[in-house]
Formats: structure tokens, sequence, C-alpha cells
């Protein structure tokens, strides 16, 4: 019988294909609330399946499992689903053709989200709202476009693909990671703009907040014209910018709080701290088992649960996958 417990805020991956007796005792734990998947937890669509509904087993309501898959070089789970193309594809068959840029977009979202929640996968991080400013190392092709108005056309569209397939949709790095060159994996990033300068940032995320976007996830790039703590640590990102003056109620992610970016919070305990204080509802430990058991020891077990409004919206629907094929087509018809 699955546990009855609200959703913790914690998101964590686990080691390998199947649940481990540690993992699934620690899935049950009240700071938990969701799973994030990797090519480690993949050898085919049963096994995946079968872990999948596992885990949705042992919690009412249910964990949220969440995976990387947004297209080109990210693509978590690769043998058996269809080869997805980067963002920026969609953006240069804007260039050529409008129409057909929207429609390749869309497509790109139902075939993403409709492989996904097949297997029982609830969301995947996407779509990349970060601008394409040509100057970025990891950001690069994960982004549309580099105009922010075509950039939140591409993303709407392919958000609405994701919506076709039963699938939420969360909108990444907020404010933006696209006008720094370093990769907040490895390092501290400081992103000098004036505030005046993020608006064209700041677009997309309006565009889709008015179209019903559900979920963000936080940047751990520092912008010392608004805080100087990174944006996943800041309440006046959080708190005053994304939830008062945008007026987001969706949501909040951090970003992996095991990236070089995040270390300047403190150990793994205090980066939790740090991004709950600041506002987020879920926090991400993606490759760091010791750094999840030292959270779990050190938060007390009812810290922070994520509104259950905000998570509901989050797990994927089951829908009709007749759609599949044509969005399919579309998508090999331009490649």
């Amino acid at each position: 019988m699955p546990v009855s417990l609200p959703p913790g805020p914690l998101v964590i991956g686990l080691a390998g294909p199947q649940l481990s007796a540690e993992e699934t005792a620690l899935l049950q734990h009240p700071l938990i609330g969701g799973v994030i998947l990797f090519e480690r937890n993949f050898t085919d669509a049963a096994q995946l399946r079968t872990l999948c509904q596992r885990i949705h087993g042992l919690r009412e309501p249910r964990l949220l499992i969440t995976v990387d898959q947004e297209g080109g070089r990210i693509q978590r789970l690769r043998p058996g689903f269809t080869r997805l193309p980067a963002a920026a594809d969609y953006g240069h068959a804007f260039d050529r053709d409008p129409e057909r840029g929207l429609e390749r977009a869309r497509a790109g979202g139902r075939v993403m989200a409709g492989e996904l929640v097949a297997l029982d996968v609830d969301l995947s991080f996407a779509p990349v709202l970060d601008l394409d400013y040509g100057v970025s190392e990891i950001i690069g092709a994960r982004a549309f476009h580099a105009d922010a108005e075509t950039a939140a056309a591409l993303a709407g569209a392919f958000m609405a693909g994701m919506a076709d397939a039963g699938m939420a949709a969360c909108g990444k790095h907020f404010p933006g990671h696209g006008a720094v060159a370093a990769d907040t994996h490895l390092t501290q990033v400081v992103d000098a703009r004036p505030r005046a300068a993020l608006e064209g940032d700041l677009l997309p995320y309006r565009r889709l907040f008015a179209a019903g976007m559900a979920s963000v996830m936080m940047a751990h790039v520092v912008f010392p014209a608004v805080d100087g703590q990174p944006a996943g640590f800041s309440r006046r990102w959080v708190q005053d910018i994304l939830r008062g003056e945008l007026g987001f109620d969706g949501a909040v992610f951090s970003d992996d709080l095991g990236m070089a970016g995040a270390v300047v919070a403190g150990g793994p305990a205090e980066r939790v701290r740090a991004a709950l204080a600041a506002g987020c509802d879920y926090v991400l430990l993606c490759n760091e088992p010791q750094a999840v058991r030292e959270v779990v020891a050190a938060l007390p077990a009812n810290t922070a649960p994520v509104p259950a409004h905000r998570h509901a919206r989050l797990l994927a629907r089951a829908m009709d996958d007749a759609g599949l094929p044509v969005a399919r087509q579309v998508l090999a018809a331009g490649a």
C-alpha cells in the first residue's frame, strides 16, 4: 500500500535501473518529493516503465518522476526513443519559414513528452527559455533563438506539444543563462548586465506564464545588479520578481545543488536551506547520494512540503497517443 504523505522538496537521483532497498525506504521519507532519471537508470522501455510504476506506487500523492529530455545533446534517454533535434533546429526552421518552424517545435514537444508519458515519466525539464547570445558554453544550441519574441513563440509551441501529450512544462534557466560564457556546472558564473538589460531574457517567461506554464527552474547565475546571491538562492529573484512582478504561481525548482555554481551557499544541507528560504518548492540533488543522506539527517522531516496544487499540476496525464506518429513524421521531414 502506498504511504500517504505530502510531497517533500527533495528531487533526487537514483543509482541504477532498479530501486535498492535503501532507495525504496528513502523515497518514502517525508522530505522526498520526486526523482530525476539519468542514463544510468535506463536499459529499455519495459525496465523503465517498471521502475516508474514502482516509484509511483510508493506514495500518495505519487512522487514526481523527472528527466532532462530537451533534445540535441541533452537527451538522457536515447535507445528506443526518437532522436530529438536541439532547440536551435526549430529556430533555423523558423527563420526559413515561420509557420513550419512553429509546426516542428510543437511536433518536437509532442514526441518528447508522448514517449515519456507512455512510460510513466511525469516531467521533462523543458523548454529552455535562455536566449542565444552566441557566447554560452553550456546553452548554445539548447536555445531556440537569439530574438526574445521568436524564442517565446517557439518555446510556446513546444510547450503546447507537451500539453498535447499530457505533460506540463518547465521553463529554464530563470532569469536567463544565455549571456554568460562560463558553465555553472563547473564554476560560479556572474552576469554583470544592468537590470534593464535583462528584460529581453524575461520576455519568454512573461509570454509562457500567460500561456499557463506550470514550473520554472532557477539558474545558478549571479546578477549583481539585482542580488549578490545566485538566482536560485535569492529571495529578490524568486519572491519579489518571479512571484511578485511576474505573478508566477507555479512550482519553482532549483538547478542541481551539486553544481559548482551552488557551492557558495555551503554544504548540502546549507544549500537546501538557502534554496528553500529563497522560495524554491523543489530542490535537486542529482548525483550525490551521500549529500542526500546528509540533508535527510540534518533537516526536520516536515520541512517545506510542496503545495499540493503545484505538485498536482506536474503529474503527467495519460492521453490518447494517436497524434504521436504524425508528430514523428513532421520531425523526420525536417531532419
